[in-house]
């Protein structure tokens, strides 16, 4: 695999597993009754979960760069 494609792939895991761990932290202060703490790590996780699509789509692009329609 093209060294850019799998970067593309491992950041998207990347921002993935951090986006999952924001979304973890403001469940636990939802719960807390922490609701700006809770809206805050939810609105941190959706921007690494917008990064992680970026590279998904720059992966996909590589992907037919390199492979072509297959």
């Amino acid at each position: 695999m093209p060294e850019k494609l799998k970067e593309h792939h491992t950041k998207a895991a990347e921002h993935h597993e951090h986006a999952a761990k924001h979304h973890r932290k403001a469940a636990e202060h939802h719960s807390a009754g922490k609701h700006e703490m809770a809206a805050h790590h939810a609105h941190v996780a959706h921007g690494h979960h917008l990064h992680a699509m970026h590279h998904a789509s720059e992966a996909a692009k590589r992907h037919v760069e390199v492979h072509g329609n297959k």
